[in-house]
C-alpha cells in the first residue's frame, strides 16, 4: 500500500517528524538572469518560501522558532529541516555547506530537505549532498511541476526535461532521496495531461511525490493572466476527483508527501475554497484516502 509521509517517517524514524521550513536566503536562476528574470509565473515574491524561517535568523535559530510552532502538539518529536525558499542549492557550496552542516548538527534534526531546480545540481554540489547524506538522510526536492514542454513554457520553467532525468538518475546514483514536485490544475492541460506527469514521475526513480493545487498568489504573473480571464483554477470537486485519479496511479515505492498544499491566506487570489484546509483535508481523507486502506 502506498504511504503517506506522516506513516513513513514515524515507520523510519519511530517518532513523530515534523518538518521545519528554513530560509537560507538564496534567490534563483530564474530571477537573476541566469535562466530568466520574471521566475515562474506561478512563483511568488518569497520563492514560494512565505511559511519558511527569516533568513536573518541563523540556522539554529529558525529550526528552535519552528520547534516552538509545534511545541503544543508535540515535545518530543525529531525534525526535518526543510530549505524551502527559492533554490536550495543555489549559492557556493562553502555557503551550502555551512548551511546544510548547521542545520544537520541540530540533535533534534533527522534529515535535510532541500527544495531546489534540476538544473541547479552541479557535480561539486552533488558531492556536498553526498557528504551529508552519510552524516544525516539527504532529500532533495525537485519542482518539475509538469512533463509537458508547452506547459513548461508557458509558466517559464526554464528547463526542459531531460534536465530533471539527468537530476533523478545522478541524485539516485548517490543513495540521495528524490522528492518530486508537481501542480495539479496548470494551465492548459487536461486530466490526462496530469495523469500522464504522475506516471512519469512515477517511473523516473522518484521515491516521493508532493501533489500541489495550482494556487494564484498576489503580485505574480498568473494573477495578471487569471485577472485578464486566460487561466481559470479548478473547482474542489474537480479536484478531488482529479487527486483520486492521481494516487490511484502512484505505487507502492513512492511516498506520497503532499496531496495539496497551502497558499498563503494574505497573497492568496484563487481557489479561495483552499483556504479552508480542515474541509479540504476532511474531504480528502474521506474520498481519497479512505481507498487506499
Amino acid at each position: 500500500m502506498t504511504e503517506l509521509l506522516s506513516d513513513h517517517l514515524r515507520s523510519v524514524f519511530g517518532c513523530k517528524v515534523y518538518k521545519i521550513a528554513l530560509n537560507g536566503g538564496f534567490t534563483c536562476p530564474n530571477r537573476d538572469g541566469t535562466a530568466g528574470t520574471g521566475g515562474c509565473i506561478f512563483c511568488s515574491e518569497g520563492g514560494s518560501g512565505e511559511f519558511a524561517g527569516d533568513p536573518s535568523c541563523s540556522i539554529t535559530e529558525q529550526i528552535e522558532q519552528g520547534k516552538k510552532l509545534v511545541a503544543d502538539k508535540e515535545k518530543d518529536g525529531k525534525y526535518i529541516a526543510y530549505f524551502q525558499a527559492y533554490t536550495g542549492t543555489y549559492a557556493p557550496v562553502c555557503r551550502l555547506r555551512s548551511l546544510y552542516t548547521e542545520a544537520v548538527e541540530h540533535p533534534d534534526v533527522v534529515a535535510l530537505s532541500v527544495a531546489t531546480r534540476p538544473d541547479c545540481l552541479p557535480d561539486e554540489v552533488l558531492e556536498l549532498l553526498t557528504d551529508i547524506n552519510r552524516i544525516k538522510p539527504v532529500w532533495v526536492e525537485l519542482g518539475l511541476q509538469t512533463i509537458h514542454e508547452r506547459t513548461a513554457e508557458y509558466i517559464r520553467r526554464g528547463y526542459d526535461l531531460s534536465a530533471y532525468d539527468r537530476a533523478v538518475s545522478a541524485l539516485r546514483k548517490r543513495n540521495i532521496e528524490v522528492i518530486t514536485h508537481m501542480i495539479i490544475g496548470l494551465p492548459g492541460e487536461s486530466v490526462d495531461d496530469m495523469l500522464a506527469t504522475v506516471r512519469y514521475i512515477c517511473a523516473s526513480g522518484a521515491t516521493g511525490i508532493k501533489l500541489q493545487l495550482l494556487h494564484v498568489l498576489k503580485g505574480t504573473d498568473l494573477e495578471t493572466e487569471y485577472i485578464a480571464g486566460r487561466v481559470d483554477v479548478l473547482s474542489e470537486d474537480d479536484y478531488i476527483d482529479i487527486l483520486k485519479k492521481c494516487v490511484e496511479l502512484i505505487p507502492d515505492n513512492v511516498v506520497i508527501h503532499r496531496m495539496t498544499g497551502d497558499g498563503d491566506k494574505k497573497i492568496l487570489v484563487a481557489p479561495l475554497w483552499s483556504r479552508n484546509k480542515k474541509h479540504v483535508w476532511n474531504r480528502i481523507r474521506n474520498e481519497v484516502l479512505r481507498d487506499m486502506s
